[in-house]
């Protein structure tokens, strides 16, 4: 301890944040092969919202091993069935892949960092999916790369600071996208007021898009392309193989006309650098 006043010293106390019954102590154990030599591992657990964070420590512990680069797509599947608490998911690293079944607390996916997030509802619930809160607020906060797919409602500031992450939910709150500067999210349902407020860069595709909840200050409104077309068919395609999506299986099911029926977010001065780019590529010049 440093040399503190006698007074300063007795306030002084030890932090104990209970990581060590933290159930990524649990995940850690079971997970030793692919830590070792990236043995494929899957595991099923349950979860509760007490237990916050989760997988978050299991992704330090690949990353302090493995570094920046990961683990292969899908070297650890964990299945988990219940309420996740706060931060599901946090800074999870490529290579872990999340799939919860049940729901989640705030902050999913903070800070994802390549990993796969992946919260649908049980089989053999009797609600309508699409029309209930799977997840809530602060979805994607920060996050830098990854992927997450949401069956169901989220709240409030779905993908803030999205930076580089795959996202597709099935209708978000208020304030989506919010300052997003990479990435890119699909919203197979409506969202709240303020869409895509101080968004500058990354793209949103958004199904039967209300223009008027739309913050237009620095994006555009677009009809998607062709080559958006075909992105937008594999994705969906994607969140019905992944979560057995109604809604992703309604419109592949009619994807022709229904297709059409979404809306590009794009902001204005990051399609100028998209721009910029295509044109100096094909003038061999470096961008």
């Amino acid at each position: 301890m440093p040399d503190l006043p006698d007074a300063a010293r007795r306030r002084v106390r030890d932090q104990d944040h209970g990581l060590d019954k933290a159930l990524d102590q649990t995940l850690i154990q079971l997970a030793e092969a692919a830590l070792e030599d990236a043995h494929k591992v899957r595991l099923e657990l349950p979860v509760r919202n007490v237990n916050r964070t989760v997988g978050t420590l299991l992704g330090a512990e690949v990353t302090r091993r493995y570094g920046g680069q990961g683990l292969p797509d899908g070297t650890v599947h964990i299945r988990l069935e219940g309420s996740a608490g706060q931060s599901l998911g946090a800074f999870l690293p490529q290579g872990i892949t999340l799939d919860l079944v049940g729901d989640a607390n705030d902050y999913v996916g903070k800070g994802l960092s390549g990993g796969r997030i992946i919260v649908r509802p049980h089989p053999d619930a009797r609600f309508v999916a699409d029309r209930q809160v799977i997840a809530g607020n602060v979805i994607g906060y920060g996050a830098t790369s990854g992927e997450i797919f949401l069956r169901g409602v989220v709240g409030e500031r779905f993908c803030v600071r999205n930076s580089g992450v795959l996202a597709v939910a099935e209708g978000a709150g208020d304030h989506a996208c919010e300052y997003m500067t990479g990435g890119t999210v699909v919203v197979l349902g409506a969202c709240g007021r303020n869409v895509a407020a101080g968004m500058s860069g990354g793209t949103a595709y958004v199904l039967d898009l209300d223009p008027g909840r739309v913050n237009r200050e620095l994006v555009d409104l677009e009809a998607p392309t062709d080559a958006d077309l075909e992105l937008l068919h594999g994705i969906v395609t994607q969140h019905r193989e992944l979560t057995g999506s109604g809604v992703a299986a309604s419109l592949l099911g009619d994807w022709p006309r229904r297709s059409r029926s979404f809306t590009k977010i794009m902001p204005r001065d990051y399609r100028r650098v998209l721009e910029a780019v295509r044109l100096a590529t094909a003038e061999g010049r470096d961008p």
